[in-house]
């Protein structure tokens, strides 16, 4: 489990974009001091999160404390290599993301733009709170500060659709939340317990099955949601009425991955391998991946706007790393965080992609890309990166996590998951392909002048895409994901490690 320490990095990598935000509120009307009080938060927010990655590859977790609400339930933050993981993951591309946003907010002249920035600073705040929860309610703390802060960035257009769309994401979201308090004080009541174990605190206790399943059930249902496993999806392709970058980086990145990051804890830290196994659990789980995948890669298929596809793709690829948790391998598990930090890199480039052809050339219907790539190269030079990583194909970062994802099926002796993993990368070709080929090798007609977007919008999809290709080649490069990835496993199934 490694040594902990007490520490106030895990506070100030949540406070830190949090503090920028009464900075940015009072430069409403000063655009590029805002846009500066963004940057300046994200790199000093993911420079805090960096600064934590040594001492967690030494087995040394930083801990802040932060007050009891009642006897033995105390609010903490503690930076395990789970965590780092996943800070790293969404602080990092918050950077690429904020210097996209000036791009596409400028481009489209979008309004109520203070609001916006300000949200996406508390969304950051609650994402890496939720990453360094060190116990159920911290989590739950963060996790419905999230569903907040996300609201106003998804009805930012406040057009009729967009309210729908944040009455049904806050409909989906915060009745998830409703069933991860009962599960948290269901859990607290039952078990006396609520801090994060490597292997499952709830794993060997004298809890009955009946009470188990009811707080499994419970648990699923609450991460569930953002998870989006089929049929608690509903609300994530509704959403993709947000502007792009909010779908870049919140439904790629922050809230779906707070999601599938919660099924990680649930399947981990609080019941443990041993435990859903003899319970059965994992079974009942890799079902409803299995489902999830095999359709959200179908309904792809039948859409054309651009943004609702990547959207499908999304809810099959988050159900890849909870499949990877429910095979209880190690193996798999790793493969699970190693896909959650590639698929990111590999999703936002393609969402940046998507916002880049909108404000470019106002085109956001697939049937509409013939010939793009030829007014926009490096745009869907990287849009093609993208969707070769997404299908599995070497040399991206895609692959590499499926591969991890691969060998943990066989490891738990599960080849119809292997075969599940092959036939969903035949599938994500057979959507994104065609998109490629449309844009490079059909003709398309565009006004004169027509030409790449902004390099506001271009340089972050260009980093995207190559991080993308560089973690493909050397998945430990940089932010030592692979390594991290199996410290995590290795901790969770009794091995050495963080």
């Amino acid at each position: 489990m490694g040594t902990t320490f007490a520490s106030p990095l895990p506070l100030l990598a949540v406070a830190v974009s949090l503090a920028a935000v009464p900075a940015i509120l009072l430069s409403a009307k000063n655009r590029n001091l805002r846009e500066f009080w963004t940057l300046a938060a994200s790199l000093a927010k993911f420079a805090v999160v960096l600064s934590l990655l040594p001492a967690v590859l030494d087995g040394r977790l930083a801990e802040t404390r932060l007050f009891e609400l009642a006897p033995g339930v105390r609010l903490a933050l503690k930076a395990d290599a789970a965590g780092v993981f996943f800070a790293l993951v969404a602080s990092g591309l918050w950077i690429l993301t904020s210097v996209y946003n000036i791009g596409y907010m400028r481009g489209l002249r979008e309004r109520k733009q203070t609001r916006y920035y300000a949200s996406f600073a508390v969304c950051l705040s609650s994402t890496v709170g939720v990453a360094f929860a060190a116990n159920l309610l911290t989590f739950v703390l963060f996790y419905e500060i999230l569903t907040v802060a996300t609201y106003p960035l998804v009805v930012h257009k406040e057009s009729a659709e967009a309210i729908r769309a944040g009455r049904k994401y806050l409909a989906y979201t915060l009745s998830a939340g409703v069933l991860l308090i009962a599960a948290t004080a269901m859990i607290w009541l039952t078990a006396g317990r609520l801090e994060f174990v490597p292997g499952g605190f709830l794993s060997g206790s004298s809890l009955s099955a009946g009470t188990l399943k009811a707080l499994f059930l419970l648990l699923l249902g609450g991460v569930g949601v953002k998870a989006s496993i089929m049929p608690l999806h509903g609300w994530l392709p509704t959403a993709m009425v947000a502007p792009t970058p909010v779908s870049a980086l919140l439904h790629a990145v922050a809230v779906v991955k707070s999601g599938v990051f919660g099924v990680v804890r649930v399947t981990g830290f609080v019941f443990g391998p041993r435990l859903m196994a003899d319970m059965e659990f994992d079974t009942l789980l890799a079902g409803f991946a299995a489902a999830t995948i095999l359709t959200a890669s179908l309904l792809a298929f039948r859409e054309d706007n651009l943004k609702r596809r990547l959207a499908y793709s999304t809810v099959g690829h988050l159900s890849y790393i909870v499949l990877g948790m429910a095979l209880v391998a190690p193996a798999a598990a790793a493969g699970s965080l190693l896909h959650l930090a590639f698929h990111a890199t590999l999703k936002i480039t393609l969402f940046f992609c998507a916002g880049a052809i909108y404000v470019n050339l106002h085109k956001d219907k697939v049937s509409e890309l013939d010939g793009v790539g030829r007014i926009m190269p490096w745009t869907m030079a990287a849009f093609t990166l993208g969707a070769i990583g997404l299908a599995g194909i070497p040399p991206l970062n895609g692959f590499v996590s499926k591969w991890s994802l691969g060998l943990g099926a066989l490891q738990a002796g599960r080849p119809t998951a292997l075969a599940l993993l092959v036939l969903s990368g035949i599938l994500n070709a057979g959507y994104f392909f065609p998109i490629v080929r449309r844009a490079f090798f059909k003709k398309g007609a565009f006004p004169p002048g027509a030409r790449e977007a902004a390099p506001t919008m271009v340089a972050p999809l260009v980093v995207t895409a190559g991080l993308s290709l560089a973690l493909g080649l050397y998945p430990d490069l940089f932010f030592r994901f692979y390594r991290l990835a199996s410290a995590v496993a290795a901790s969770v199934f009794g091995g050495p490690g963080p």
